[in-house]
């Protein structure tokens, strides 16, 4: 009552009407910034899987201004080129022909003119399956129709030929791009690159083949008449830039675009990310994923694992979020598999741990596993319960369907499942980091792991 008499009637009507009002204004910015996040979301996801031509080339401009100069020769002059791009995965090498043939499809005397091959080691795995992948990406099926051709070079020729509209000046420039090149290497008597480097050495059809390979031994693949007709014109790209860079790049890649919507929300997530890429354990975080790959995909997926943290009531990115990013990307799968086993399946892991130290790695059979199992059940009867041998023998395969063990070498029809080779696939470490954080681990398991590691 007392307080009633303090606040008059309508004092508590304003406060309440306050009160409302804060909480309405609360729910139109969280519906402001969902709508702004789902657009944030689709920009950077985008950015992330797609690695779209808009997106920025990152240390290879060099590279990239060799490319273009050669494609342009190509594509405008009717000069044929030959030319392989190496590098590890992931350092960009398809992004960077991406890029080049944007820009080449942007100068309008060429995207009427230029046609574009494209052929994968992986899918076109034989000679065969490349002409007709050839034949139906430069739409001539109707051309070819039911003719029968002697060879390869024979029906090659005809599928250019028949994209010939007169002289070298008025054909058709044909780029002809073959990614994972060392498999086209191993096709019989490498006849497809044969032909394709043939032709980009004679003036007829302008030509320009583009290898994009990991091996930097490739050349020692060819064989060498193939070697002879190739230009050995070669681009490299090895992620040569350092960590000042990389953080540059993290930035980049979270960065919202000039052209978003709203432009104060855009100015707001840009200073925060400004300032995680100045924050300590942030740049931790990114050293350690330096140091491991310079991979951007990898960068990537730590940044698309971050961005699921992100809500409404949660707008903005921290350094909590990308230090959870870091931790799931680095998850150990096999030691999380571990988490799931029985009490029984992780004594086995221990038993094959212990043979592994005593035979120093030798392989081991499910007699030598159940015998040192039998070992530990008989010193501590009391505390593990012990199991039937045809139970022991089901746990054992269910590893083995876990890919925690292989065999050693193939099943034979004959031989006894409790005598066939193992290995196992989990290390000193991994055991260790499971049995830790293994819900419930009876004492004498665990101090039975321990002891037969310690002397190690």
């Amino acid at each position: 009552m007392e307080s009633r008499r303090c606040l008059p009637k309508g004092r508590l009507f304003a406060r309440g009407f306050e009160f409302v009002e804060m909480s309405n204004r609360k729910s139109k910015n969280n519906l402001l910034h969902g709508e702004c996040l789902s657009q944030v979301q689709r920009i950077l996801r985008e950015r992330f899987c797609h690695q779209t031509p808009h997106s920025n080339l990152f240390g290879v401009q060099v590279q990239y201004r060799h490319l273009i100069e050669l494609l342009k020769r190509t594509a405008i002059h009717g000069e044929s080129n030959s030319v392989l791009i190496v590098g590890p995965r992931g350092s960009g090498k398809t992004m960077l022909i991406n890029h080049a043939l944007k820009e080449l499809m942007e100068i309008e005397e060429v995207s009427e003119n230029i046609l574009q091959v494209y052929l994968n080691g992986l899918l076109q795995i034989n000679d065969k399956i490349a002409l007709k992948e050839i034949t139906r990406q430069l739409h001539l099926e109707n051309v070819v129709g039911d003719k029968v051709f002697g060879s390869f070079a024979e029906n090659f020729s005809f599928l250019l030929e028949a994209l010939k509209k007169g002289d070298r000046t008025s054909s058709c420039p044909v780029i002809f791009i073959l990614d994972e090149f060392d498999l086209f290497a191993h096709h019989k008597n490498q006849t497809l690159l044969y032909n394709l480097f043939d032709i980009s050495q004679s003036p007829q059809t302008p030509v320009a083949v583009i290898g994009l390979t990991c091996r930097l031994d490739i050349l020692e693949l060819l064989e060498k008449r193939v070697k002879s007709r190739f230009s050995h014109r070669q681009i490299h790209l090895m992620n040569s830039f350092g960590f000042p860079q990389y953080v540059k790049i993290f930035k980049e890649q979270l960065s919202l675009p000039v052209e978003f919507p709203d432009k104060l929300f855009a100015e707001k997530w840009n200073e925060n990310v400004q300032s995680l890429s100045e924050d300590k354990s942030v740049r931790d975080v990114l050293l350690k994923h330096f140091n491991v790959s310079k991979d951007l995909r990898s960068l990537h997926m730590l940044s698309m694992v971050a961005l699921n943290r992100v809500t409404a009531s949660h707008p903005f990115l921290t350094a909590a979020d990308l230090m959870e990013a870091a931790q799931l990307c680095s998850m150990d799968s096999k030691a999380n598999v571990v988490h799931g086993l029985s009490v029984l399946e992780i004594c086995l892991i221990i038993a094959m741990k212990h043979l592994n130290d005593i035979y120093e790695e030798e392989p081991f059979n499910f007699q030598m596993v159940y015998n040192e199992f039998q070992k530990f059940v008989q010193r501590k009867a009391h505390s593990i319960y012990n199991f039937e041998k045809p139970v022991v023998m089901k746990a054992f395969e269910h590893l083995q369907q876990l890919e925690l063990i292989k065999p050693v070498e193939r099943t034979s029809v004959n031989s006894q499942r409790e005598y066939q080779l193992m290995k196992l696939l989990l290390d000193n470490t991994q055991i260790m980091n499971s049995l830790q954080k293994y819900p419930n681990c009876p004492t004498d398991v665990r101090q039975w792991a321990t002891s037969s590691l310690s002397w190690l």
